[in-house]
């Protein structure tokens, strides 16, 4: 190779973006994806006023939502939908009981069998929350949840503000109360 055809000088090598900015961009389309999931999801859930509901809790003595949300003047309220076959209601158990002891709380037992067993498995468990049977599904379905676990807060006036399926966070449900509680 002759000194003519040799390149004479070299153009400087482009620098490549910082690392984290990728990093940040990815998290970003990642959330955005998941976000975008959560709302297919939730597509069909009951919105507005909490859709009313009678059940029979776990003793046997009846439950109506408006009776129950009135003993809880002033504060947002959570139901919870669960059942006895769902691998991640047993990790949301967790939140859930620690949830009990701030907040008002029912949770739906969803087509999980009868109450005596489902009072067994709970006592087994440790699960210690009041609790409605929905043997047949039909108080998720009256709120278009498309599974379990299933969150629906209820602010104080009635109306639903939060509605997830799926995991959730201890942290994640308490600011969702608190903000509900605000409104």
């Amino acid at each position: 190779m002759s000194e003519e055809s040799a390149p004479t000088s070299a153009a400087p090598a482009k620098k490549a973006p910082p690392r984290w900015r990728r990093w940040l961009l990815e998290a970003a389309i990642f959330l955005a994806a998941l976000v975008a999931f959560q709302m297919w999801q939730l597509r069909d859930t009951a919105r507005g006023p909490a859709p009313e509901f009678t059940a029979q809790r776990l003793d046997g003595s009846p439950f109506r939502l408006a009776d129950w949300r009135a003993a809880q003047p002033g504060r947002a309220t959570l139901l919870y939908f669960w059942a006895e076959w769902c691998p991640v209601c047993r990790t949301t158990a967790g939140n859930v009981t620690a949830l009990a002891e701030d907040w008002p709380l029912t949770s739906i037992v969803s087509q999980s069998g009868e109450a005596a067993s489902i009072v067994r498995l709970m006592q087994e468990r440790g699960y210690a929350w009041p609790s409605v049977v929905d043997a047949r599904g039909e108080i998720m379905k009256q709120y278009g949840l498309p599974g379990v676990p299933g969150f629906v807060i209820i602010a104080p006036n009635g109306e639903i503000r939060f509605v997830s399926v799926g995991y959730t966070s201890e942290l994640g449900l308490r600011l969702r109360l608190w903000w509900a509680s605000r409104a």
